[in-house]
């Protein structure tokens, strides 16, 4: 199985409660013996591009109709769709910025957003998303308390944008986890925040083992 893990934080390693909470859920599958390789991005650091008018001129030209400057557009493109469509499990670890998603993984969203390649245009306008045999986990850290009740809960942009991005390229039901009260509180409940996030992380790794377990038993001879 491979694993691309992404981190979207711009804090460094040791400061960043996301990049944390990515790291141990990995940490877990493997205690449950879930066996993989990992396929690492940090997208703070390998920056995807912003849509330009060049981008969706040549997205949008058939294949063998670009010209070798449209294919210099849209290398970048390229490899990192083919980097998502190689993976069979996506661990999304992110901080919630100003509500919404880092400015860095919405530009990874646009560039795997593609045409005939993460998701297919119907001749009736429609569209069909191409990767609905991932299995996505975004793992959130948010400053605020946007849970249900919380007088912030209103304010979270961020759950929406990546449920509707990753449906229209196929993924319905990604799994979320999410850290919250990280910093607009007292420190008793920032602690309890991040031992919700562990204990739901702990949980998710030894549903994730059993269910792959059972996936890789042989059929039985009838």
């Amino acid at each position: 199985m491979k694993i691309l893990h992404i981190d979207a934080s711009s804090k460094f390693h040791q400061w960043s409660n996301s990049r944390a909470l990515g790291r141990y859920f990995l940490q877990q599958l493997k205690s449950n013996g879930v066996e993989f390789d990992i396929d690492y991005l940090d997208v703070t650091e390998d920056v995807q591009p912003h849509v330009s008018a060049e981008f969706v001129q040549a997205t949008y030209t058939p294949k063998e109709e670009r010209t070798e400057r449209m294919h210099e557009v849209l290398a970048s493109s390229d490899a990192m769709c083919q980097r998502v469509m190689d993976a069979d499990v996506l661990v999304c670890a992110m901080p919630m910025y100003n509500w919404t998603i880092p400015s860095t993984f919405k530009t990874f969203i646009d560039a795997i957003t593609r045409t005939n390649v993460t998701y297919d245009l119907l001749a009736d306008g429609s569209t069909v998303g191409k990767l609905g045999d991932k299995k996505v986990l975004f793992i959130t850290t948010r400053g605020a308390d946007l849970r249900q009740g919380s007088p912030y809960s209103h304010m979270d942009a961020m759950t929406p944008v990546l449920k509707a991005a990753f449906a229209f390229i196929g993924v319905e039901a990604p799994q979320f986890v999410d850290a919250q009260p990280l910093q607009f509180t007292v420190a008793e409940a920032r602690e309890a925040a991040l031992v919700r996030a562990h204990n739901d992380l702990d949980q998710l790794a030894t549903e994730w083992a059993t269910s792959m377990a059972k996936c890789n038993q042989p059929e039985m001879a009838v």
